[in-house]
């Protein structure tokens, strides 16, 4: 997708104002850096720059571009490419170590030599399909495991600022399955539109080997006792599906024990809202970063308790991979020595070792395959080249996310089940949920980051639950090392920086070093119309329909949001900031997903409202298990990855005593 010569002499005049020289260049690799993003990773993107160049004419004036919509986005592009190159990280005061990449080696069995029959297909590799997959394996079963996505370098993984799955530039990652063939639909306040999965509207996770925990930020948090009883401790506001969990923290205290154990979590001090562990973390909590000294002294003051950050990160050398080197690029990136924990280099290659597992990649999973008496017999696979194959089991775990596990229970209709496997009662994809996410950014008069990662360090846990007049609340903690080009999209889009010329660049050589954000996660209420769907007038490239999302976060959640921005807002001032910004929730017409999608295939004990039983039996089905996040009723104030981990392996370790 190549630009005229006109318009790359208007991009370039353009580039030259929104990022002008001074002592540094000016955003003189804009052109090639735009045309690179049009030719490789958004053609779609061809008619808006085309659009923004017509706004800005032959002399652009930047306040002009800037007051037109597609004229800001083009000049944030710009801003984005210019930070995100190693050449203006010296300019920013930004840098990371560098290190011989580390990659734990997985056997990947080509689709030409798979079985015909395995005793468990486990679809998903991420935490629940992972962890599954080695307590089946252990337990003596045959067991394949289907993988969307590929295995990309460790290295491939731990440079680009933008094309990862944390980046909010809508460049496609090396984790995203292929953009043109995957659309789905998103509604919001009532409108449709067909996104990609670099689209903020797709619900995106990673997809590969590892799913989510090769580049999450691994924070470890245990939901607690009141985290499953939510309906019964604050009742159920008007408009929500909240809902108690038809388990206790109790039943999953020992499986979150063995999930640290067995993972890797390092970390330390008390929750105030559960009891101490069974057993101790394995390892001490990383030492603390400068601006965690900075908000636990600010902390004190204020007379909150505060904890180090639970983290699936080793802050020592364990079970054979190192400790952590403080890189600074943890989220969205793949840790460089493997210090951070997830089901590739832990649960994927315990499994392989047995001899009993079976890992294929870059392969889909289109429906579960049925007899004439309804039973589940197998999975039909399919991949690029036109390959399609049954594969034939005795059991199913499916861990493909809270969007693609209930699209492949609802494209699994047959008979039986018109409408989808496990949805004779409509529960299929209903009370998606993720999190909305609370917090605070802050400028301070002197230099407080140090950049030392991970970055996450220090919270509080103290408004999880007890806050008059919100339901639930949440965790808020110091955020993971930001990147410069995140740096700039948080500084602009809180308003306090410009968001182009040259007080813009002065303003980021000026504040990346003095900027800290506090966020967290909020516990959402939950909507029965929040709920994923399926559109046969819309297919993926194998002509399968694809996932729809609809619905909206409650009002609840707003409140709730408000409340914890104010704390962290409190918190930062407390600490010493001199200028601070609370962002939004944005439109409430927007159905809640992401990193911590949750909630679509909840579990429960009545088969009308819920869509597997307690121990994520598929209602119906005998031999059908869910295990992800898509169980959960509901998603905790804290990231929710070590509950995915412990209720897999509670599952798994249900199926082998069955």
């Amino acid at each position: 997708m190549a630009l005229s010569e006109q318009q790359r002499i208007v991009l370039e005049r353009l580039s030259e104002v929104a990022v002008p020289a001074d002592e540094y260049p000016a955003a003189v690799g804009a052109v090639g850096f735009v045309e690179r993003v049009l030719a490789e990773d958004r053609p779609d993107w061809l008619p808006r720059v085309e659009r923004a160049l017509e706004v800005a004419g032959p002399v652009p004036d930047l306040d002009a571009v800037l007051a037109d919509a597609d004229g800001a986005w083009l000049v944030r592009l710009v801003a984005q490419g210019y930070y995100a190159d190693l050449a203006a990280w010296g300019m920013v005061g930004w840098q990371t170590g560098d290190f011989s990449p580390v990659q734990t080696e997985l056997t990947i069995t080509p689709r030409s030599a798979l079985a015909d029959r395995y005793d468990a297909i486990v679809i998903g590799s991420g935490a629940g399909g992972g962890a599954a997959a080695q307590v089946l394996a252990e337990s003596g079963r045959s067991v394949l495991v289907v993988e969307l996505g590929r295995y990309p370098t460790t290295e491939s993984l731990t440079h680009d600022h933008l094309r990862n799955p944390r980046s909010v530039a809508g460049l496609p990652a090396l984790t995203d399955p292929d953009p043109a063939g995957r659309p789905r639909i998103s509604v919001v306040d009532g409108v449709r539109s067909q996104v990609l999965p670099p689209d903020g509207g797709w619900g995106n996770n990673a997809f590969t080997v590892g799913g989510g925990t090769r580049v999450y930020g691994a924070q470890a948090w245990r939901f607690v006792p009141r985290d499953f009883r939510m309906a019964t401790t604050y009742g159920v506001p008007e408009g929500s599906a909240l809902a108690d969990w038809p388990i206790s923290y109790d039943d999953l205290e020992p499986y979150y024990s063995l999930a640290e154990q067995r993972f890797g979590v390092s970390g330390g001090g008390a929750d105030p809202w559960h009891e101490p562990r069974s057993i101790p973390l394995p390892m001490p909590p990383m030492p603390r970063t400068g601006p965690a000294e900075l908000l636990s002294a600010a902390a004190d003051r204020l007379g909150w308790g505060i904890l180090d950050v639970p983290l699936l990160i080793n802050s020592v050398d364990y079970q054979g991979r190192s400790g952590c080197v403080r890189c600074g690029q943890c989220v969205g990136f793949a840790c460089p020595v493997d210090a951070k924990g997830g089901t590739h280099n832990t649960a994927l290659p315990a499994a392989l070792a047995t001899g009993n597992c079976t890992l294929v990649t870059e392969t889909t999973a289109e429906r579960l395959v049925t007899d004439s008496t309804g039973r589940v017999t197998g999975v039909a696979l399919v991949a690029d080249g036109g390959w399609r194959r049954t594969v034939s089991c005795n059991e199913i775990v499916v861990s493909a996310g809270a969007s693609e596990t209930p699209r492949l229970l609802l494209n699994s209709a047959h008979d039986g089940e018109p409408h989808g496997i496990g949805n004779n009662q409509d529960q299929v994809g209903r009370h998606l949920q993720a999190h909305v996410y609370a917090g605070a950014i802050g400028l301070f008069e002197d230099e407080v980051v140090d950049l030392v990662g991970p970055g996450a360090s220090i919270a509080t846990c103290d408004f999880r639950h007890g806050n008059d007049g919100i339901i639930g609340g949440g965790m808020l903690a110091n955020e993971f090392v930001p990147t410069p080009a995140a740096t700039y999209d948080y500084l602009t889009g809180a308003g306090l920086i410009p968001r182009g010329g040259l007080a813009s660049k002065q303003a980021m050589r000026h504040e990346v070093r003095r900027m800290l954000r506090v966020v967290g996660p909020i516990q959402e209420v939950s909507s029965a119309e929040s709920r994923v769907r399926v559109d046969p007038s819309v297919v993926d490239r194998f002509g399968n329909p694809v996932v729809v999302t609809s619905g909206s976060i409650h009002p609840e959640d707003v409140r709730a949001h408000g409340f914890m921005s104010a704390k962290a807002k409190a918190w930062l001032e407390e600490a010493g900031a001199i200028r601070t910004a609370v962002g939004g929730v944005g439109t409430l017409g927007r159905a809640s997903s992401g990193q911590h999608q949750a909630g679509s295939c909840r579990m429960g004990n009545d088969p009308a409202r819920s869509v597997t039983d307690p121990h994520g039996r598929v209602w119906g089905h005998d031999n059908v298990w869910i295990a992800d996040a898509s169980l959960h009723v509901t998603n905790g104030g804290v990231n929710p990855v070590l509950t995915v981990l412990a209720n897999s392996l509670r599952i798994a370790a249900h199926i082998t005593r069955a």
